[in-house]
């Protein structure tokens, strides 16, 4: 969002779920509540200047918001579409447009805006498949994802291929690092051109304490160099979660040499002298992690996978395949130094850069979607409003009570502790959560930011909403005069609404 109006010719809207005080506590760091959607307002617009550097000339919009504990995500109350009125409503960025969606009722956005765009963030099919009677949620689920993104966006961006197939779909990496990230890069590659030692540390790694996180594969790699070289490297591990204890627990069971320093932000200056992160995640869609390493000058260590494509072009991204070759690749990095990243490698992890690919690619091709494909989109609309429409079917699939309409108020919203999830739910988690209401649990996927989750636009102040809950995105949304408005292509050059939904959670 303060990319796309950094430009000035674009009015901007970020649209961010608004929580109760109960769910606040349960999704943001132990020391962030607000009273008013204007006190998180002006946290969120610092958190952005201090970040970026930029003046960010966007408005902040809140719609109302629940914590789904069972889901680890935010979800919409109501209508989100009534929170942008109708004359600015020009081009729609939607934040991970299948969560936001999944239980929307009310307005089409595809008939309220001249341009949809849906951004896919999170790859939902791996952590479904990953939860009891896997197999049939993620069926299920890809097939539901699949309805939300057709019906409620005229196109949609994976930012790699472990998403799963989508109609309209392009895949191009539209995300980009913070320049304090791109700062540590350049002052590492200047200690090297002066005969300095940059990394007086070796191996980390950092991510939300959740084994879908990458932790089961971080083990089961390091077991097996173990097993197969005798050496027991040690890692430093970074990040907080409800897996926390279980890890530690398997670590401590396979010997491995890990030390568990608790929540850090990636940016955080005790992070910055490590030679090597390894990230061998394969449930990432992007790993944010990743860029921002690699920005910073580091090696990183990763396998070969969808998610890491965009990752291969860097000298220091060092890719295995096997279980052998992540050993010759972590003794590569061990054993010898980084490279200092060319300036156009490091232009390419810029927001600058990501706004640049986004607005290229958001646009609407001619004969994209023709007339038969209107008249099914239309069909299958009208299908899910009607369905979104009953309390009980609400209800039974996972909504909440009471979240179909639109309070008068965003503050009015109070979410209920019965609320534990629908047929398909873990809802042992939500149990879990609600029983211990003081429990500050969630620090930011990455041990401590919050990470811009589905609509977060880049924004990663509302982390724990985000990550935190992998939620409900949101939009981009902005608005240019009639006149200079010549179809959707130009919308996108020139207005935007960005209506990201909760910054997503926790579980994604």
């Amino acid at each position: 969002a303060a990319y796309l109006a950094s430009s000035g010719d674009r009015k901007v809207t970020l649209v961010l779920p608004w929580l109760s005080k109960a769910d606040q506590q349960r999704v943001f760091p132990a020391d962030v509540t607000f009273e008013t959607p204007e006190e998180q307002e002006d946290f969120v617009r610092q958190w952005a200047r201090n970040r970026t550097g930029l003046e960010c000339n966007f408005k902040v919009a809140f719609y109302p918001g629940r914590y789904a504990a069972e889901k680890g995500s935010i979800l919409p109350v109501g209508d989100i579409t009534t929170v942008i009125p109708d004359h600015e409503a020009d081009v729609a960025v939607l934040e991970e447009p299948e969560h936001l969606n999944w239980y929307h009722h009310g307005r089409r956005w595809t008939d309220k805006f001249a341009h949809v765009v849906g951004v896919m963030h999170t790859n939902y099919l791996d952590y479904a498949r990953r939860e009891e009677g896997g197999q049939v949620k993620e069926a299920l689920l890809k097939h539901i994802n699949a309805w939300m993104c057709r019906i409620y966006c005229h196109k949609v961006i994976k930012l790699s291929d472990a998403v799963q197939p989508l109609p309209r779909q392009e895949t191009m990496f539209v995300h980009g690092v913070s320049p304090s990230f791109l700062k540590v890069g350049q002052s590492k590659a200047q200690m090297v051109a002066s005969g300095e030692r940059p990394w007086s540390k070796d191996v980390y790694f950092l991510g939300k304490v959740l084994w879908a996180k990458g932790y089961t594969e971080l083990l089961d790699r390091l077991n097996e160099h173990t097993q197969r070289t005798g050496q027991r490297i040690h890692v430093d591990v970074y990040g907080s979660g409800p897996d926390l204890k279980a890890v530690e627990d398997e670590a401590s069971r396979r010997n491995l040499d890990l030390s568990f320093r608790g929540a850090r932000d990636h940016a955080d200056t005790s992070l910055q002298d490590y030679k090597v992160f390894i990230n061998p995640s394969l449930s990432d869609v992007v790993a944010t992690t990743t860029a921002e390493a690699l920005a910073m000058g580091k090696f990183v260590v990763c396998a070969e996978h969808p998610s890491n494509k965009f990752f291969e072009q860097f000298p220091n991204c060092l890719i295995y395949r096997n279980p052998e070759e992540f050993s010759q690749q972590l003794h590569r990095a061990l054993t010898s130094d980084p490279q200092p990243l060319m300036p156009h490698q490091l232009h390419s992890l810029t927001w600058e850069a990501a706004t640049e690919r986004f607005l290229d690619i958001a646009e609407l091709r001619p004969g994209s979607i023709g007339p038969l494909d209107v008249a099914l989109d239309n069909v299958l609309a009208a299908a899910h409003n009607l369905l979104t429409g009953v309390e009980g079917l609400r209800v039974v699939a996972g909504a909440g009570a009471r979240t179909r309409d639109m309070p008068a108020r965003i503050t009015d919203y109070q979410p209920s502790d019965s609320d534990v999830g629908g047929l398909f739910d873990d809802k042992s988690r939500a149990r879990r959560i609600y029983s211990k209401p003081d429990e500050k649990h969630q620090k930011g996927p990455e041990g401590g930011a919050i990470k811009p989750g589905p609509g977060a636009l880049g924004v990663r102040p509302l982390a724990p909403v985000q990550q935190l809950a992998r939620a409900a995105a949101a939009a981009a949304v902005a608005s240019v005069p009639p006149s200079e408005a010549a179809g959707p292509e130009a919308a996108v050059q020139s207005s935007m609404v960005a209506a990201p939904a909760a910054p997503a959670a926790a579980t994604k």
